[in-house]
């Protein structure tokens, strides 16, 4: 299996375990090389997997002490299930937060929001709501702006048709295409030897097909640091400084592809930054985790940076596109969201988030890639 999606696997039937009172709270969960060895996959799948459940509030990781089941974690199935439910939703919950105050509003003003929708929601239980007469399904890349363009789009504008977002990095978002598991992808993957974005990846992973590429936006990319930046990090070398703790994103993300290339570039040995090993899913978990003081230093999204306070220094600009068989570009439900996204309100609902170039939005590229 694609250690891709094994790690998925892998937080599951430890999840289903601890739900289901196999491991207790406060046990300790087998060690990264026991995984290894039972998997018979890499330390980092295993890693992965253990941040997925210490996400959702099920194991805590200490070092010297391993990685154990937290406090107190109901033992019924059904119990087991409304946990991880409420986890999503506060998951899901934080997300739209971050988005809304990175567009400039503060708590006061998205509290007062949310309990007027909720009045008006309580308002109109039991009258007709838009019967959703389209589902469609999007994976790739994670990006704040996208996850509140999408919720508006197909939510207000065209609340017949609802879009299910699952972010699970760019060459996960392609793979999926690939399998047909998904109708749109969201990628920027920089190719060092073009000096180009996505292309020459779609090329490799989907070969004679023929597809549409729609340029979401360009976003400023760089280093996202503890506010005054105390350590006086200023570039990609000081990475390598022994007292820095570096927090990274996930293979297979883009920002980990354009990391690993440009890290191979300066001739930057891994093994030197400390904390390399140590992955999120995404931005925001980054922006986090230097925001919570468990890192110092970490590369993503300025827009992540400025929602949490935190410094940044820029570093690069990169193209983010929404990719999808030319069949799927031409269903109407999909026509109407590219001609959204390239109109005056489309640039401006993205404008909003900081760091984003919207000059380019909406604009189409059709290929057919060359066989395999």
């Amino acid at each position: 299996m694609d250690e891709h999606h094994l790690y998925e696997q892998i937080a599951e039937s430890i999840r289903k375990e601890i739900l289901e009172g196999h491991f207790k709270p406060g046990d300790r969960l087998p060690s990264v090389r026991e995984l290894c060895e039972t998997w018979r996959c890499t330390p980092g799948t295993i890693q992965r997997a253990y941040q997925v459940l210490s996400r959702e509030g099920l194991v805590i990781s200490q070092a010297g002490r391993g990685t154990q089941v937290v406090g107190s974690i109901p033992h019924s199935k059904s119990s087991g299930q409304n946990t991880i439910r409420k986890v999503n939703l506060v998951h899901h919950s934080e997300n739209f937060l971050l988005e809304m105050l990175t567009a400039g509003y503060d708590l006061e003003e998205i509290q007062s929001a949310m309990e007027l929708a909720m009045d008006r929601w309580r308002t109109l239980e039991g009258t007709a709501q838009p019967q959703i007469q389209q589902h469609l399904r999007f994976s790739g890349s994670h990006d704040m702006a996208l996850n509140s363009v999408a919720r508006h789009f197909f939510g207000e504008v065209l609340p017949e048709v609802s879009l299910q977002i699952t972010f699970t990095g760019s060459l996960g978002g392609l793979i999926a295409l690939k399998d047909g598991k998904v109708d749109l992808a969201g990628a920027h993957l920089w190719d060092a030897a073009t000096d180009s974005y996505n292309l020459p990846f779609i090329q490799k992973i989907l070969p004679g097909v023929a597809l549409c590429l729609v340029t979401f936006a360009h976003r400023r990319l760089g280093l996202i640091m503890p506010p005054g930046n105390p350590l006086g990090i200023h570039s990609l070398e000081d990475l390598t400084r022994p007292e820095i703790r570096f927090v990274n994103r996930q293979a297979g993300s883009g920002t980990r592809v354009w990391l690993d290339s440009t890290l191979s570039n300066l001739r930057i040995p891994l093994e030197l930054i400390n904390g390399y090993r140590d992955e999120r899913m995404t931005h925001s978990d980054v922006a986090r985790s230097i925001a919570e003081g468990a890192a110092d230093v970490g590369l993503g999204l300025e827009s992540a940076a400025l929602a949490y306070g935190l410094n940044y220094l820029h570093l690069t600009r990169e193209r983010y596109d929404l990719v999808m068989r030319a069949e799927t570009a031409a269903l109407p439900a999909i026509q109407g969201w590219i001609k959204w996204l390239a109109s005056l309100e489309g640039r401006g609902w993205i404008g909003r988030f900081q760091g984003y170039d919207v000059q380019q939005t909406g604009q189409m590229v059709k290929i057919l890639t060359s066989p395999g």
